[in-house]
Parts: structure tokens; sequence; C-alpha cells
């Protein structure tokens, strides 16, 4: 029977060991479906793929290939952030534990690729033995003597139905969504450290601006006081502008407090304390701006560059070949079985040929009656299958929502910021009219407040637009599946046992 057809690329940024493992379990197969002549249960026949939309339905959509998405983070030219992401990847628990997740289904492949090799053992013993005998008249016991004994044991269970296979299938596909879900998690922590560090520096930016216009309308409270106290002002007119000030004042510490939760968050997602990255943020910095496009690609491009797309297809594919395991289990089952053993007084004569014994020989197992066991597990798996696609189905929906709401909100945002700028600088000019109005008298102090007011807003949200702009830029790379792509190394544990050969056991703590 023909092996299932597959279009699956090796997950980008892992080491090639895991291609090469890959590599030699389809060998396996190849030599196992040749000795065994056929399979049970469905062929996967590869990515199923929905209707999809020929394009997106933004106009500003780069439909250039999107996987050129290789450290799109750069493009946001903060060399700060740079660092920051680099450290996260090497130091992130939630990667690390992704990484553990992969060793474990590797291990689990090696494991399972064991059953079709048949299982050799060997065990030797010597013993003193002493016999007693009854007679008619006395019992007779027999001199002591030493029994030497070895032997070595095997058994070869034959895939002639290709349970075996299904399951090696199951496990490689189990190793290749562990290793999408690795690149997933890559893929939302450097959006995650990229956000964050975003809002970072639009709350830095929030701060300096309400501490430099509560300056100057400290300024223009003390102009208005000084007109109180000269006779040309009003008390009305002093506490407004007292109070302006003080409420453009009291924004500060909850900026601040927004600002530290942030930074806390870094500190996390890097894996350190809170406090971790504190010092690399004390001082103010621009927030990031992109200028260049992300290249979006086509709607059907999500089915690759989506990690946890990709990693629904295969948890499908590996479903898809537990129903072949458990059909597998429905057949009779052949297994060959063999033993080789000696005896001997003597160590010397353990290789005589009197003294060796062998047997060998095939042993047939047969369903017979399970009450619908057996096949209860088919239908069983054969649901898990429905889940799978179902979950399948609806992530590439998610996916493509994802791009769909980036697209749209990091083009209107890019809007709403052009004319925040034009309102910005109109109020500014504004302010400042008003101002050398009233300070000769030309213009009401209402006009003055107003202005203040108006231009303060305006430039508070034009910073707020900036970061927004700035998080949908990362919230559309995300959706895009852009992350890691340097190799990865998930060889090494993070805990590394020392002793664990024979040794005295240490008092239990």
């Amino acid at each position: 029977m023909s092996s299932a057809k597959e279009n699956h690329h090796p997950t980008p940024g892992l080491s090639r060991s895991a291609v090469l493992r890959a590599r030699s379990v389809c060998v396996a197969l190849m030599l196992t479906g040749a000795l065994a002549g056929c399979a049970v249960g469905p062929d996967y026949g590869g990515p199923p793929r929905p209707d999809l939309p020929s394009h997106w339905s933004s106009k500003t959509a780069s439909h250039r290939d999107a996987g050129k998405l290789d450290r799109w983070w750069l493009r946001l030219r903060d060399p700060l952030l740079n660092r920051l992401i680099e450290e996260a990847v090497q130091a992130n628990p939630d990667v690390a534990k992704a990484k553990a997740v992969v060793r474990e289904a590797r291990a689990t492949l090696q494991q399972t690729a064991a059953g079709l090799f048949p299982s050799v053992s060997g065990t030797a013993s010597v013993t003193n033995n002493k016999t007693s005998a009854s007679s008619s008249s006395a019992l007779v016991d027999s001199a002591p003597y030493t029994l030497h004994q070895a032997s070595f044991d095997s058994s070869w269970e034959l895939d002639l139905f290709g349970g075996t296979q299904r399951s090696i299938e199951a496990a490689l596909r189990g190793e290749q969504s562990s290793e999408e879900d690795l690149r997933d998690s890559l893929v939302t922590l450097i959006g995650d450290v990229a956000a964050y560090y975003v809002e970072a520096r639009g709350y830095q930016a929030r701060i300096a601006l309400a501490q430099r216009t509560s300056v100057s309308q400290r300024d223009t409270e003390k102009l208005t006081r000084s007109k109180y106290e000269a006779g040309s002002g009003n008390a009305v007119d002093l506490a407004k502008a007292t109070a302006q000030a003080a409420s453009t004042e009291a924004n500060v510490p909850t900026y601040q407090a927004a600002l530290a939760a942030d930074i806390h968050r870094l500190g996390i997602l890097l894996g350190r304390p809170p406090n971790g990255v504190a010092s690399l943020l004390a001082q103010s910095a621009p927030v990031p701006a992109p200028r260049m496009p992300l290249p979006t690609g086509l709607p059907a491009d999500l089915l690759l560059s989506r990690p946890d797309v990709a990693s629904a297809e295969r948890k499908l594919a590996q479903a898809t070949a537990k129903i072949g395991e458990a059909e597998a289990d429905r057949y009779p089952a052949v297994s060959l079985t063999g033993s080789v053993g000696t005896s001997a007084l003597r160590t010397g004569d353990l290789a005589k040929y009197s003294s060796v014994s062998w047997s060998v020989g095939p042993s047939v197992t047969v369903p017979v009656f399970d009450a619908g066991k057996r096949q209860a597990a088919v239908r069983i798996a054969e649901a898990q299958r429905d889940q799978a696609f179902a979950t399948f189905h609806s992530t590439l929906l998610t996916a493509l929502e994802d791009v769909e709401n980036a697209l749209v909100s990091l083009s209107r945002e890019r809007v709403r910021a052009t004319k925040l700028t034009e309102a910005a600088k109109n109020y500014r000019e504004a302010a400042r009219l008003s101002r050398s109005l009233f300070e000769t008298g030309s213009a009401s102090f209402i006009d003055v407040l107003d202005a203040e007011r108006s231009l303060y807003s305006a430039e508070d949200s034009l910073i707020q637009s900036k970061v927004s702009a700035a998080k949908d830029y990362i919230s559309l790379a995300k959706a895009l599946g852009g992350g890691w792509t340097d190799p990865v190394d998930i060889s090494t544990p993070i805990i590394v046992d020392a002793n664990t050969g024979p040794h005295w056991r240490e008092t239990v703590k």
C-alpha cells in the first residue's frame, strides 16, 4: 500500500538533526512497508486547503513573498529592542519549556521506531545445588555441585498490517507539531517583547509631555496671578489656571505606574526579575516608528508561514495516523521468538554443543472476542481526527482574521496619525497666539485655557497614535508568522543531572 503523500517543509530555525532523524525514520518506514506489504487505516493526503480568498481585502497589503519576514523587528530601528529580543529568545521560560517538549517528542519517536526491530535479552546465572533422592531403605544425598547457565532470548513482532508503521507516523508528526509549537512560542515572545517595549517608550513620552505641559501651565498660572494681584484679573481665572496645571500633573503618576508595569513585564519575558531591565530603560527614547512595509504575501501562504496553523495541520496528520494504529490492533499479530541456552557444571563446558539447547518459532495472536473494544478504539480515533480537522480549520480562519484586522488597523491608524499631527501643529500655533494676546490684554483667559487644554490633548493623542501604529505593525508581523529564523539549540536540557550512574543514595530531602 502506498505511503502518505505530504507537503511539509522542515521547520526553519531548527537544527538539521531533526531533518536527518525524520529521513532515517522514513527509510525505516519504507523498509517496513516492503516487508509487511500493507497498512490499514486512511492515508494522509497532505494539508487540506479550504476555500481561501485569493487576496487580502486591504488595498495597502504588500503581496510580496511573506516568507521574507526574517528579523522584521529590525525595521523598527531600535538597537536596544534588538538586544532585548536576542536575550529573550535565549532566556525566556516558555521557550525553554517548548524546547523540552520537542526533546520529549523526539525521544518518543525514537522509542516508537524501536518497535520495528527485534528485541534481544541475555541472562546468566551461577547457582549452588544439592538434591536428595529416597530409596526403599534410606534417603540418599548427592554431592553439592555448581551449575553455570547462560541464555539469549529474542522476539520480533512482524508489522504485517502496518500498526507499528502508523505509530511511527503519528510520533513523527507529533515531533513536527512540537517544532512548530516552539516556533509559535518564539513568534509570540518576540511580538510581546516588541509591544511592551513600544508601550514603555510611549509612556515615557507621555510623562515627558505632561511634565512639559504642566510647566507651561504653571507659567500661565503665574501670569494670571500677576494680573489678579495687579487688579486686571479675577479670582475665577486664577483658580482655573491652578486647577488645569494640577490636573495635568496628576496624569504623571498614572503614566509612571503603567510604565513600571511594562518594564516589569519585559523583565519577566527576558527571564529576569521584574526590575531586571529597569536600568536599560532609565533613559527615555523615541517611540519606534517603522517605515518599511511588511510583505504580506497571499492568504494561502499562512498554511506554511503561521506556525500555529502548521502545528494544527501536523496534529491533524498525527490524528489520521492514529486511526490506522487503532485499526491494526483489530488484526492478528504475528511474532517470531527464539532462545538459545546453555548449562554446564564448569564454565569452560558452556560452549560445548552437548550443553546447548535452542528453540525458535512463530506465534500468532488473534482477537476473538472483546465486546467491541477494538472497534470502539477506531471510532474514538476517527472522532479525534475530526476534532483535529475542526481545530485546524478554526486556527486557519483565526489567522486570516488576525491579518485582516492588523492590516485595517495599521492603515487607519496611519491616517489618524496624519490628522493628529496637523491638529497638534495648529493647536500649538493657537496656544502661542492666545497666550501672546492674553499678555497684552487683547484676549480673555478662557481662550488661553481652551487652547492649552486642546494642545495637550492633541499632543497626547498623537503619542498614543504613534504607539498604536507601531503595535499594529507588530501585530501584523505576528499575524503573518514572522519570528525567529536562526538555528535554535534544543539539545541542552534545562537541568543537567550529575552522578546518575550507580552510587550510594543520599538521604531523601
